[in-house]
């Protein structure tokens, strides 16, 4: 089990114990199947960032809360040095690390992504959250799949599309994938 993933799902439980919800409550709340909401808290099974970002905006609070335990401060800037954004290896292949995550009231979340490469023969995940996202890739070669169809993204590309669409990448050519990601 992953340290990350684990200490998410203590956040989770934390948020929905001060709420006074029951398991059950919260899940359905969130439009979330009990049983695998229960992964989730318990740290079993990853969250996605997308269902995160739901339940923070669900429940009026700051996503960095639930990603990294941290509580935005700044109200009219927030500088992030390079290599010192707040970070969470959410799964195994994937770093997030918050880029804006210490800004109140913030309109986007804004992360630098880390995609190690994997077996080619394993399936991408896939993704899909309201609203949208921008991505700028910093270093390597991605495979992005929206909706069923594949693109390549190379070092200076940027694509901006809808994310409730299904959408889902993998670092290729046997490197890693630097990108950051806006998330609206």
């Amino acid at each position: 089990m992953n340290e990350d993933t684990k200490q998410i799902g203590q956040r989770l439980k934390g948020l929905r114990e001060a709420l006074d919800m029951t398991l059950d409550e919260f899940a359905r709340s969130c439009d979330i199947p009990s049983e695998e909401y229960m992964t989730y808290e318990s740290g079993e099974k990853d969250m996605g960032i997308s269902l995160l970002k739901g339940i923070a905006t669900r429940y009026g609070i700051d996503v960095s809360v639930l990603m990294f335990d941290d509580e935005p401060r700044m109200s009219s800037y927030f500088l992030t040095r390079k290599g010192k954004g707040l970070a969470v290896n959410r799964v195994a292949d994937y770093n997030y690390q918050t880029l804006a995550g210490g800004f109140n009231h913030r309109k986007a979340d804004v992360f630098e992504v880390t995609v190690e490469p994997k077996n080619d023969d394993i399936d991408i995940h896939h993704s899909r959250h309201a609203g949208q996202e921008f991505n700028l890739i910093l270093e390597g070669r991605m495979l992005l799949q929206i909706n069923g169809k594949d693109l390549v993204l190379e070092e200076g590309d940027s694509i901006y599309f809808d994310s409730g669409l299904p959408h889902g990448m993998k670092a290729l050519d046997g490197k890693r994938v630097k990108f950051i990601a806006v998330v609206l």
